[in-house]
């Protein structure tokens, strides 16, 4: 992995920031080269303002199981687009779909795709391996670039990253080259690359700074181990 940042979107979920708080993390973000930042919708138009052209702004819509109306998401996504988004992280109507209502959850997912570049996230945390292959190949069905694993509060963030990675791997081999974006619980390096092993694309992460900076250490040592060697 040659630049890890490239792969990150860098995550600041915090419905209380200050103009300050935002203004840090999108420098940094801009610093450290990130593919992109999340933020929620009501910050979008500061921190685009600072990151420019260069990093993806996304926002984060109808968290955490997406009980919102269709016609409430698109005037969300709507004014995230006015205000300068370039992508959106939407979540997927988790209980209709838990309760097989897949022609309403898949109207939905068409109108929400059809106004930003989207990741859905099927909230895997929720959902039975044979729920998430069947989540995973109706994003596709609806225009979504990527389907993403989880959100705020999914049940998986407190538990071991491997269950994760299992999920990563049946929503790989359900769309055949739709992105995949691991999110939840993601700190180290090392979960960015059992994530990326298992066929991550994307990796959403509060942590950024610290991975980045962790992987920069582990080179460093590795030259140095290689000097000494030589």
């Amino acid at each position: 992995m040659q630049n890890v940042a490239k792969i990150i979107d860098q995550t600041y979920l915090n419905k209380n920031a200050t103009n300050e708080e935002l203004e840090k993390i999108a420098e940094e973000t801009k610093e450290y080269g990130f593919r992109g930042l999340c933020v929620f919708p009501e910050h979008v138009k500061l921190v685009k303002e600072i990151v420019g052209s260069e990093i993806k702004v996304t926002a984060l819509v109808d968290e955490p199981t997406g009980t919102s109306s269709t016609e409430d998401r698109l005037k969300v996504i709507n004014q995230i687009k006015n205000d300068g988004a370039d992508e959106a992280d939407v979540v997927m109507p988790i209980d209709k779909f838990k309760n097989e209502r897949d022609y309403e959850v898949l109207e939905d997912l068409k109108q929400v795709c059809a106004i930003l570049p989207t990741k859905i996230i099927i909230g895997s945390g929720y959902l039975t391996n044979k729920e998430i292959d069947r989540a995973s190949k109706m994003v596709k069905s609806a225009g979504a670039i990527c389907v993403k694993t989880a959100t705020l509060n999914d049940p998986l963030d407190n538990t071991e990253l491997p269950e994760k990675a299992k999920h990563i791997k049946i929503m790989k081999n359900a769309t055949h080259g739709l992105l995949i974006k691991a999110s939840g619980a993601i700190r180290s390096f090392a979960d960015v690359q059992m994530m990326v092993l298992a066929g991550a694309d994307i990796i959403g992460t509060s942590s950024g700074v610290e991975i980045v900076n962790e992987q920069k250490g582990a080179k460093k040592i590795k030259e140095t181990d290689s000097r000494i060697i030589e």
